[in-house]
């Protein structure tokens, strides 16, 4: 009856058990109570003695599985916010009551200043910070100087930035998790902030003056650094609150490494012809063009496309079976730009790779809209490996210095998945979290315990997975969902 657990019930098919009964009395009684409970019955009637389970049973079981560790592992957790709005980009005024009542998380904040006082009073692991520089210097290669000479950084000044923006990461990372090896006295610092997720501010007050955040950023959202393979962070640039919390529902559901990038261009096929010459083919033909997702940084290495499976495709792992050759692949694959100083007056370094090699990806966005609440919009579909040529055209018209993928969606022939520019044109929002794999059922069930509602999505009806309470609320899949999370409300309210 404790209404913080999360319920999922398995009625065994078979004649010889009363499995479909039990089932079917346990779901009514959950439902009378207010408990909603997802309910799995097998397709097929199996055996008295059987011990297998069916595949259709075994889908639904991991996939409540996912979701419910998903959701279990949020509640408790911070999500820390160093700085506050950027740029009067909605998604970093942050609301508290959207993290405590629909995650059960807290919201933690500092100022961005910390990170100068603890530069400046030597609040930081030291030995860590040497190993970082030359792990750094080694394996993070220096890219071309876009800038006009009257603007470039002078040498001194960039490798002032090298060691500034290193050391910005490693606090960071102690703000996250606390760190035991600080100097004596900074038994506080040490705590930490127990943050699950977390975002920085940067632009403009701190990119104006200071090296951006580019750096710590792209690296901590990667599944590797200094310390070899680890689990990957989420650190939301401009402090995008909701783009972070996105981020983390895909990497608890996946273990593996988030984009973060601007949904910044739709590109026709007719455009693509006119600019490039080029007529679009395979996947890019068939969401009838494709999305430009671009940032200046924040994206992971991860998602370079250079490692590989058994059968050579490019993919995205979970952080467990990041090999040291892999770790090398994306280092290899990427560069790092001197800052574009009309952006980042403040200069530092911003990661610049393109996302080679076709890979399924669900790019994912929560918005908060007045009167209803949070809803979350997805889009599976898949990167789109262009001819250099042509990817260098159109990459060159936003900016070259910056991590480049380009998506196009799954197209279903109705609503928002008719082309690719009505799912730009649908978005709601200037960024989205982009997840290796196809992850939609998955965030589907996930926002269903957080009674979160699903506003647009591209997955198959039969792979849809809610509490059973779900189908008193009409017939209608959206409406059901709409109506079911309006009426339950948020888990921690």
């Amino acid at each position: 009856m404790d209404p913080m657990t999360i319920k999922g019930v398995w009625g065994f098919n078979g004649t010889e058990r009363p499995g479909a009964v039990y089932l079917a009395s346990v779901l009514a009684s959950h439902a009378q109570k207010g408990l909603p409970a997802f309910g799995i019955y097998g397709h097929d009637v199996q055996e008295a003695d059987a011990t297998e389970i069916p595949e259709d049973v075994k889908e639904k079981l991991l996939r409540f599985g996912r979701a419910a560790v998903a959701a279990a592992t949020m509640r408790g957790k911070s999500y820390l916010q160093i700085g506050s709005i950027t740029m009067g980009i909605g998604g970093s005024i942050i609301s508290p009551e959207f993290f405590e009542e629909y995650l059960g998380m807290r919201i933690e904040s500092v100022d961005e200043v910390e990170i100068i006082r603890r530069m400046t009073e030597g609040i930081y692991d030291e030995q860590e910070f040497q190993k970082a520089l030359a792990w750094t210097k080694e394996h993070c290669k220096e890219g071309f100087d876009k800038n006009p000479d009257f603007a470039r950084k002078s040498d001194k000044e960039k490798e002032e930035a090298w060691e500034f923006v290193v050391k910005m990461m490693c606090i960071i990372k102690d703000l996250f998790n606390g760190n035991p090896n600080l100097p004596k006295g900074c038994e506080e610092e040490a705590v930490g902030h127990n943050a699950i997720a977390g975002g920085f501010q940067g632009q403009r007050q701190w990119t104006d003056f200071y090296p951006n955040g580019d750096f710590a950023e792209a690296l901590m959202n990667s599944s590797f650094d200094w310390e070899g393979a680890r689990e990957s962070y989420i650190l939301a640039t401009e402090n995008d609150t909701l783009n972070g919390a996105a981020m983390l529902f895909n990497k608890l559901l996946t273990n593996s490494a988030q984009i973060f990038a601007d949904v910044r261009t739709y590109w026709s096929p007719e455009a693509v012809k006119k600019a490039t010459g080029y007529d679009l083919e395979g996947k890019a033909a068939e969401g009838k063009g494709f999305l430009h997702l671009i940032n200046s940084g924040a994206a992971c290495l991860d998602a370079c496309g250079e490692v590989k499976d058994a059968e050579g495709n490019s993919v995205i792992k979970p952080f467990w079976e990041m090999t040291e050759a892999d770790q090398k692949a994306c280092l290899d694959a990427t560069e790092w730009c001197p800052a574009d100083n009309g952006y980042f007056r403040g200069g530092g370094f911003s990661s610049r790779y393109l996302t080679r090699g076709e890979m399924p990806a669900t790019m994912v966005r929560i918005n908060l809209v007045k009167g209803v609440g949070p809803v979350l919009q997805l889009v599976e579909g898949y990167t789109v490996n262009l001819p250099d040529e042509v990817s260098d055209k159109l990459w060159k018209r936003t900016d070259y210095t910056w991590p480049c993928t380009w998506f196009t969606p799954r197209l279903t022939g109705k609503g928002a998945f008719t082309s690719a520019y009505d799912v730009m044109n649908n978005w709601g929002a200037n960024h989205g979290a982009i997840s290796y794999g196809h992850i939609g059922a998955d965030l589907i069930t996930l926002c269903s315990i957080l009674r979160i509602p699903v506003c647009m999505h591209n997955v198959e009806e039969d792979k849809i997975f809610r509490p059973a309470a779900w189908n008193a609320f009409g017939m209608d899949k959206e409406g059901q969902d709409y109506r079911a999370c309006q009426n339950y409300g948020p888990m921690y309210k």
